[in-house]
């Protein structure tokens, strides 16, 4: 079985976020850019999948320019087979994504596709449901637990209400939150043995997919700046700064 994992660059969830001087969008100058959490823990499924004997290659892609192989690489390190990139130095919004990763599918014919739920500089949520009605295939969102066999894939998923498990059958679509494992890490003698895994580049137009952004960032603004606590002298001064200045209680 084949599974197919998707990838993103994002800024490193552990750098302060920049803005640049006119609102156009987010600075990303000398920015640490890392593999997007989700997609991190597709990856660690897929690979468990594979040490469980369930899945015999792990296809790691990515869409962006050349410096998205970086993460590719990352991906190798910890345990994917092969890596594509689908190089385009334009923004693309999760349809155009979609579209990509649906060109990728029908060439490589994965038996899953696994991509995290969502990505943490646009929080879109919307990719691999897109995907899944592009290609006509099964999906589970927000994936907590996932079990492949028999041509099924048995998945877990949180909703607001608790939980609830779906069976789709293969080939499916499955997206992972944040319970669903916790990724290890890349041991030297793997980052080197990255460098020497296939890493096949493609294009926009060899996919036949021509691109369209259908999103239009129009400002990009810093969160509003909290203000500072004060200190009160007595329960009775809390009560009448509640009251006469904050106004939320009568």
């Amino acid at each position: 079985m084949k599974v197919l994992v998707a990838v993103k660059r994002v800024i490193d969830y552990n750098v302060k976020v920049r803005v640049k001087s006119d609102c156009s969008d987010v600075d990303l100058a000398n920015t640490k850019m890392a593999l997007n959490p989700f997609c991190e823990i597709a990856v660690e499924e897929a690979i468990r999948l594979k040490e469980k004997g369930v899945a015999t290659e792990v296809v790691v892609v990515s869409i962006g320019d050349k410096a998205c192989q970086e993460q590719i690489r990352t991906a190798l390190a910890l345990g994917a087979d092969r890596g594509i990139q689908v190089e385009t130095d334009q923004a693309v919004d999760s349809l155009s994504v979609a579209k990509l990763l649906k060109a990728v599918v029908a060439e490589e014919q994965p038996q899953l596709v696994i991509l995290g739920k969502q990505s943490i500089d646009s929080d879109n949520n919307q990719t691999g449901q897109m995907l899944a009605a592009l290609t006509a295939m099964p999906q589970a969102t927000f994936a907590s637990e996932l079990t492949v066999a028999d041509g099924k894939a048995t998945v877990t998923r949180e909703v607001d209400g608790g939980l609830q498990t779906l069976e789709l059958t293969l080939p499916a679509v499955v997206t992972t939150d944040l319970r669903l494992n916790e990724p290890r890490y890349a041991s030297l003698p793997n980052i080197m043995k990255a460098k020497r895994k296939p890493l096949d580049v493609k294009t926009p137009d060899a996919l036949g997919v021509a691109l369209k952004n259908n999103v239009k960032t129009l400002k990009v603004e810093p969160p509003a700046e909290r203000q500072g606590g004060i200190v009160v002298a007595s329960v009775d001064e809390l009560v009448e700064k509640l009251k006469n200045e904050a106004k939320v209680i009568g």
